[in-house]
Parts: structure tokens; sequence; C-alpha cells
């Protein structure tokens, strides 16, 4: 797996930063970030699922929150994404 490195949070403090890559065979996006706890007890009660999604967070999954401080970071990835898509 080749892993194009996009960016990290802007606001790091050098430990834990929510990181952005974009994995070259696949143009899949992989992200690093804060569990987002208050999130995911929001949406294990069940309260904000929609409709055709089944509740709770397999085992294999994660929650997580990306700063919106990252967004520009987060349209170069899917740029870049799209660019490695269009490759296959």
């Amino acid at each position: 797996m080749e892993l194009e490195f996009i960016g990290i949070d802007p606001n790091t403090g050098g430990e834990g930063s929510p990181t952005v890559w974009v994995e070259q065979e696949t143009a899949d996006l992989v992200l690093q970030g804060v569990r987002a706890e208050e999130a995911l007890e929001t949406l294990v009660d069940g309260t904000d699922w929609v409709e055709g999604h089944a509740t709770g967070i397999p085992g294999h999954e994660a929650v997580i929150r990306i700063p919106a401080r990252m967004v520009p970071l987060l349209r170069k990835a899917c740029d870049v994404a799209e660019q490695c898509a269009e490759l296959r």
C-alpha cells in the first residue's frame, strides 16, 4: 500500500495530529483523527442513524473527528483521489 501524504492539522501540537493521506492504488482517503466520543455516544443510542444504515459501529470501524480547519486538506485529498482513480 502506497500512501500519499496530503497534510496534517495546521494547529497541531505535534502529538496525535489529525492527518490525511490518499492510498494511491485504490484512491481511498485515509484519515487519522481524534475519536469522536461524544458523537459516538449519540450514535450508539440510535437517535442519529439514517434510514438504511444499521445502528451501531462495527468493531473494525471507528468514528473520528476532523477539525473544520482541515477542509482545504480534505478538498486537496479528494482532488488527488480523483486523479488516482482516473489513472486506473
